[in-house]
């Protein structure tokens, strides 16, 4: 016979609970399904909703569950142990392109800083380049647009696959690879040195480094330099997240010259570390530094490192100057914090600025299109717009004119592509075209995370943000995936670069060179 139960004894209140997870589940639901923000707040609510609900879980336990103050004061701890536990082994090493952070064991040596100057094994070379017609010299390619043409690659890696050249550790750091003949330059951090190091394109073998000591690190934007460098002739143009402008030889890696962007122009460095890829043009080489008293935008005498000319007082965003025209004028784009500005290359004269909105970062380049049109993305739920560029035949005096706009197309820090009238882009992740007359989505599909495109005559080649590879065919008809391999492992933003049938990809831990099948 059982014991009669005490009537002083009060059962577990469970209620309360059951209405806290009931709770969390519909507004994580609504969040997800029904709430009109863009990939990245989604996340940062969510977790947001799981911490209130987990504050609110330990008040429950602690003054509502009527547990026993023994059984309470035991569940604390053993909560606050599994808390601390985690805190001493585990460490945020980053975040994934929708701001999910990424742990690794605290005691894992942080990226860049298993390697130092001497790990990789130097072959100093003292003779010219070879220059070839197959170059990737610089951010996004020999147009600055992350577009191919005149090479057609096997787009069936089944029967022709990709064949690894080389494959090895690297400092860290979101720099992509210039390629000239077999010389591919990047920028990594290792240890407290921020380098700009030439591998030889074929065997990975270092020819030559040359180090600063400097070191930009920060949660979640990661450790090392953001840009890529610029080969022009035989020298090599590089500037470090901390605003070290860099020009080395290109044969030994001499430094010729050298100039800190940011103090020389009294401005400061990004939330995200400076991302500015220089642009050599005719006697220039032009950088974003976002000083203010017109010192946004400031070219460089590329043989003394003099300056030219500065102008603008814009703040500096993320993006890299590039030259195109519009109504067959010479123009410098650069994408500054809330604006599109367009300069005048000889004098740095702005000859228009287009506002954007301010609550987001800018990224992704603008991209100059036919019949004077510039679409222009970003991310964090803005969008896309197609401007139209006016010159008054009069006055002579530029005007912006909007074409049209959506949310269809959100590049966060990837950019875009135009072929045969059509946009093709990562929108917030998932590849999207749309068509260029009037922004209709044509398609949506392919999860590829935050990652890098190139348009290689009718292929986009595809960095995914997981570091694999994927061809896919640049077709309005619909999404059709061809090939694909893992090239990398772990989070790849670095942009991939290909030069002839080369592949040359990196990410902030290692990098690789695949030899591509060509068509017969």
């Amino acid at each position: 016979m059982l014991p009669p139960k005490n009537p002083t004894e009060k059962t577990v209140r469970l209620w309360p609970i059951v209405l806290i997870l009931l709770l969390t589940i519909l507004t994580i639901i609504w969040v997800w399904l029904f709430d009109n923000l863009d990939r990245q707040n989604q996340n940062l609510r969510i977790v947001s909703v799981l911490g209130i609900s987990f504050l609110l879980i330990l008040v429950w336990l602690l003054f509502f569950s009527r547990l026993r103050r023994k059984t309470r004061i035991l569940s604390l701890g053993a909560i606050l142990s599994v808390l601390l536990l985690s805190i001493f082994m585990f460490r945020i090493k980053g975040f994934t392109g929708d701001l999910l952070p990424i742990l690794e064991w605290s005691w894992t040596k942080r990226a860049g800083d298993s390697l130092t100057q001497t790990d990789t094994s130097s072959e100093r070379i003292h003779k010219s380049f070879r220059p070839s017609p197959n170059n990737y010299p610089r951010f996004l390619g020999p147009n600055r647009n992350a577009v191919l043409s005149g090479m057609e690659l096997a787009d069936d890696w089944s029967e022709h696959p990709p064949k690894l050249m080389w494959r090895q550790p690297i400092g860290a750091g979101w720099s992509a690879f210039a390629i000239v003949g077999s010389f591919a330059v990047t920028q990594e951090q290792r240890g407290k040195q921020e380098m700009v190091v030439c591998y030889d394109l074929r065997s990975g073998q270092m020819k030559w480094s040359h180090s600063d000591n400097a070191r930009y690190e920060k949660i979640p934007g990661g450790i090392g330099p953001r840009a890529t460098p610029t080969i022009f002739a035989n020298h090599v143009y590089a500037l470090g997240a901390t605003g070290i402008l860099n020009c080395l030889d290109l044969s030994t890696g001499e430094r010729l010259w050298s100039k800190n962007i940011v103090s020389d122009n009294n401005s400061e460095v990004n939330e995200w570390g400076i991302s500015c890829s220089p642009l050599v043009l005719d006697n220039m080489v032009v950088v974003s530094v976002g000083g203010r008293s017109e010192k946004s935008l400031v070219a460089y005498h590329k043989e003394t490192g003099e300056t030219i000319w500065h102008a603008g007082s814009d703040r500096a965003g993320y993006s890299s100057p590039t030259i195109t025209n519009f109504a067959d004028v010479p123009q410098i784009l650069i994408f500054n914090q809330g604006y599109i500005v367009s300069h005048n290359p000889l004098n740095g004269k702005i000859f228009w600025r287009q506002s954007w909105p301010k609550e987001t970062q800018y990224v992704a380049q603008p991209l100059p299109l036919p019949e004077n049109q510039l679409f222009v993305s970003t991310g964090y739920g803005i969008g896309c717009k197609l401007f139209q560029i006016h010159q008054d035949r009069n006055s002579e005096q530029f005007h912006v004119s909007l074409v049209w706009e959506n949310r269809h197309l959100k590049a966060k820090f990837t950019n875009v592509v135009q072929y045969e009238g059509y946009i093709y882009g990562l929108d917030d992740g998932i590849l999207v075209c749309l068509d260029l007359t009037n922004g209709q989505r044509k398609w949506k599909r392919g999860r590829y995370g935050h990652g890098q495109i190139i348009l290689v005559n009718n292929l986009l080649l595809i960095q995914a943000e997981s570091g694999e590879i994927v061809l896919v065919s640049a077709s309005p008809n619909a999404h059709k995936e061809l090939s694909r391999f893992e090239a990398l492992n772990g989070r790849t933003w670095n942009n991939p670069a290909l030069s002839g049938s080369y592949l040359l990809v990196r990410n902030d831990q290692e990098a690789a060179c695949y030899l591509l099948a060509m068509k017969e």
